[in-house]
């Protein structure tokens, strides 16, 4: 048995705040045997101006939309449940917050 099993050492997450934070709109997610890979990216629609003509012109003339990949990560199983699991619980309290504000709103009206 190792000396230092069962030992908790602190993480501590170094340069957070020193990273950018970018809008992640566009996900793939595949698997390899027991990895699971996932690619996040930003899709940006193109600026699409002027009268309803030129408009429907400049749309005729997409022919893709271009996604900036901003990382690609692999988990293994237990870590992609882990991160489901810590997303929902945030999805949740997100959820609870938003229904106090909206039970306040209708409150003070």
């Amino acid at each position: 048995m190792d000396e230092n099993e069962g030992r908790n050492v602190p993480l501590v997450w170094e340069n957070l705040d020193g990273l950018p934070v970018l809008l992640a709109n566009q996900f793939i997610v595949q698997h390899f045997q027991d990895e699971f890979i996932i690619t996040v990216g930003q899709a940006v629609p193109p600026a699409i101006l002027g009268d309803e003509d030129a408009r429907a012109a400049q749309l005729q003339s997409i022919d893709k939309v271009s996604v900036k990949t901003l990382a690609r990560l692999t988990l293994t199983r237990a870590r992609l449940t882990e991160l489901v699991q810590v997303l929902e619980a945030e999805r949740e309290i997100y959820d609870r917050i938003q229904q106090a504000r909206d039970e306040e709103m209708r409150g003070g009206i």
